[in-house]
């Protein structure tokens, strides 16, 4: 064990006997510790782990975690698009485009007015980030060629690729 100058023990990493341990962490300010009152959202951590978080881009993030914390213990809300729009300082287009990857991905459902936040589904993403190997792999698949903004932007049927 290490003692910190504030009186703290934390421990190392590591046993003498090379076997690992766990940290010992103590709040940076005890007053300030969160507690849950009224309603709780939760993101489960294999939505990271499993590589949820990293297959959708910030506009589907933005709205994924927004449905999540106004969600009830049901995962349910009613939040109307215009509203969605002016809390998270997104125009109608990238709303839809971020709804509609989030329906597509299995993450929400929607029914026109009522979104519901689903359990995630049992299979793991399947990353596609691969290294890009040559010019013509970046200009086709990396996010931010001017190529792939306007496929964004205006769809899939304006690549004449």
């Amino acid at each position: 064990m290490k003692m910190k100058c504030n009186g703290v023990k934390s421990l190392d990493s590591r046993s003498k006997h090379g076997l690992r341990t766990s940290i010992a962490k103590n709040p940076i300010e005890p007053c300030r510790i969160r507690k849950i009152s009224g309603s709780f959202a939760f993101v489960e951590h294999r939505f990271l782990r499993d590589g949820f978080w990293a297959s959708l881009d910030h506009h589907q993030l933005l709205l994924y975690l927004f449905l999540i914390m106004v969600a009830d213990r049901n995962g349910l809300s009613y939040y109307s698009y215009d509203k969605i729009c002016t809390l998270l300082r997104i125009c109608v287009d990238e709303y839809i485009l971020a709804r509609d990857a989030l329906i597509d991905n299995d993450l929400i459902a929607f029914d026109g007015s009522l979104f519901q936040v689903l359990s995630l589904p049992e299979n793991k993403v399947l990353s596609s980030l691969t290294a890009l190997k040559n010019r013509e792999e970046m200009g086709q698949y990396d996010p931010a060629t001017i190529h792939n903004l306007i496929i964004r932007s205006l769809g899939k049927g304006h690549d004449k690729n």
